[in-house]
């Protein structure tokens, strides 16, 4: 009988009990018999270096009830959420995934209200006053009186619209959040629950106690073990290739518009750390989020050509027993190529922007990233 696979996009920066949480429920709610998840790779979303390197986040959420960890491609995990959740979608999609379970603070919300909002004119968002997301949910307040202001319904709402717009191959379920807030600053005393964010300020001085509370104890032992990164760390790079470079070379990079290029080259130079070079480049224009996102691209010198966030093959992570049989199921069926080793082809073809984004890491941590590195596998007692 064929195994029937539910989806989850991710970042597992890192994998903590809320993730857990939303693992076995997705299991639950949909009588799965594998989890596959979309995982960015060692950057996320945000624009920030992953604070464990890939292999380390699959191996964790892999131990953490995860069956087949599959990188979501640079071009599609460093992007706006629209692109995010396009790139998931269509991860999952080529996966055979039946199902895409996603965490929001509401998870009444009616989502085809808001679709059926949207509006036709694309310049509806491009006044310089505001952010797009500020311009887009204040449309959609007006047109429907739905406010979509919290993170993970953000999301939510981008996965439907996606799901949409590629012909609707994902049945859609929402999972009330569990626990903290998204970006909450601290973890909270007597809890079990915690955001991401909490845990990598916790994690990075090596607060352990606080984070034991929070994760699995396979994360917490791969967090104790690994090096772990943040933007400090690549700041010395970034900082040399502004100071360094011509504004009219900047300018081709993705997302470098608007004559930011200039703003950025002229904070870096004062700016001894990450942290002072965003305080010094901040408008109402930019958010941290968008500037994070434009040194990231920067960094890693991403041009536009290479940033279509429809992924191009499906690189395995890591899997579990019940992962592998799922992947021996669909390996005849897939359209899209699967890497479980990266060789010199996968580098020097749809591979070579994330061989580029490891590489960066490696410098920071020597450990190299993709170059016949094979999956993660972890034999579970079934």
């Amino acid at each position: 009988m064929a195994l029937q696979a539910v989806g989850i996009i991710a970042e597992y920066n890192p994998f903590h009990n809320g993730h857990a949480y939303q693992v076995a429920q997705a299991r639950k709610m949909t009588g799965a018999d594998v989890v596959v998840a979309a995982m960015s790779g060692n950057w996320v979303q945000r624009g920030e270096p992953a604070l464990m390197d890939k292999w380390q986040r699959a191996q964790a959420a892999i131990a953490g009830g995860v069956d087949l960890v599959v990188e979501l491609p640079t071009a599609s995990a460093v992007q706006p959420a629209h692109l995010f959740a396009s790139g998931g979608v269509s991860l999952l999609a080529a996966m055979g995934c039946r199902w895409l379970v996603f965490g929001s603070e509401h998870p009444e919300m009616d989502y085809d209200q808001l679709m059926a909002h949207l509006p036709s004119d694309p310049a509806t968002f491009k006044r310089f006053d505001q952010t797009y997301a500020s311009l887009f949910q204040g449309y959609l307040r007006e047109q429907t009186g739905i406010t979509l202001n919290a993170a993970n319904d953000i999301l939510g709402f981008f996965y439907a619209l996606a799901n949409r717009r590629q012909g609707d191959p994902l049945e859609l379920l929402a999972l009330a959040r569990k626990g903290s807030q998204h970006n909450d600053q601290a973890i909270a005393a007597a809890s079990a629950f915690a955001s991401a964010t909490s845990i990598r300020s916790a994690a990075l001085p090596g607060d352990w106690d606080a984070v034991a509370a929070v994760v699995p104890a396979t994360t917490l032992a791969i967090l104790k073990d690994a090096q772990l990164t943040s933007w400090e760390d690549f700041w010395p790079n970034l900082r040399y290739q502004l100071v360094s470079g011509d504004v009219a070379d900047l300018r081709q990079v993705y997302q470098i518009t608007e004559g930011v290029e200039y703003r950025l080259k002229r904070a870096a130079l004062p700016s001894a750390t990450f942290a002072d070079f965003m305080h010094a480049v901040k408008t109402k224009r930019y958010t941290y989020t968008r500037l994070q996102r434009q040194s990231a691209y920067l960094l890693g010198q991403m041009k536009p050509a290479e940033m279509d966030p429809q992924p191009q093959y499906l690189r395995v992570l890591g899997y579990s027993t019940a992962g592998q049989r799922y992947l021996h199921q669909i390996k005849k069926q897939v359209n899209l190529p699967l890497i479980s080793r990266a060789d010199r082809d996968w580098q020097r073809g749809p591979g070579e922007l994330d061989d580029r984004l490891g590489a960066l890491r490696t410098l920071i941590t020597g450990i190299p990233q993709d170059y016949g590195r094979i999956p993660v596998k972890i034999t579970l007692s079934e």
